[in-house]
Formats: C-alpha cells, sequence, structure tokens
C-alpha cells in the first residue's frame, strides 16, 4: 500500500492561484481527484510515472497543470485562474504499476489515496 500526503489547500479568492503537493513514492501513476459537498468524487488530472503523459478534465484544462519530481517523490498540481466552483477537497490517488489504464477516469481504477487538502475559493 502506498502512503500518499497531500498538502497546499486553503483558501483564496478567484481569480488566485493554489499549489497542491502530494508526497509519494514509487513507479505508479499519479492521479488527482476532488470532491465537493453533495458531490460524486470527480476525476481532475494524471500523469505518468515517467511524466511524458498528462491528462486532464474539461473544466481545468488551460488552468491547471500537473506535474512530478520522482527524485523528491511529489506529484504537484499547479492551479491557476481558480473559481467559486474548484472549491472541494482535493485527494492524491496512485494508480497499480505500470502505464496509466484507460479507465484512469474512474476513481475505482486508483489504488490507493490520500486522505485529501480542502481548497476554497470565494467569490
Amino acid at each position: 500500500q502506498v502512503q500518499l500526503v497531500e498538502s497546499g489547500g486553503g483558501l483564496v479568492q478567484a481569480g488566485g492561484s493554489l499549489r497542491l503537493s502530494c508526497a509519494a513514492s514509487g513507479r505508479y501513476p499519479m492521479g488527482w481527484f476532488r470532491q465537493a459537498p453533495g458531490k460524486e468524487r470527480e476525476f481532475v488530472a494524471a500523469i505518468s510515472w515517467s511524466g511524458g503523459t498528462t491528462y486532464y478534465s474539461d473544466s481545468v484544462k488551460g488552468r491547471f497543470t500537473i506535474s512530478r519530481d520522482n527524485a523528491k517523490n511529489t506529484a504537484d498540481l499547479q492551479m491557476n485562474s481558480l473559481k467559486p466552483e474548484d472549491t472541494a477537497t482535493y485527494y492524491c490517488a496512485a494508480g497499480p504499476l505500470g502505464s496509466l489504464g484507460e479507465n484512469y477516469r474512474r476513481p475505482n481504477w486508483w489504488r490507493d489515496w490520500g486522505k485529501g487538502t480542502l481548497v476554497t475559493v470565494s467569490s
């Protein structure tokens, strides 16, 4: 089981930026999901082990950037131009060993999860 620890959440005004970080080790694809109160957990972004492949949801494409530093064992999510609808608890996830599977948008494809970090965007 991979231990994942998120950090970097907080309160920010609309239009602002935040950077989330996930500490994890191992040759796993990494992903970020979010869950707002009363809503299902939704896919935000994913990155392959090498960092050469990234995917984003349509709602964050062009505003968020996922990256990883395998030397430091971190996977980050840079969030720019934040909107109130981005308010949610953000979760880091680690996938099975190997490449990103075709079901990476589904929460049940991911194997291990962090406890989440809250991001609140005020209008």
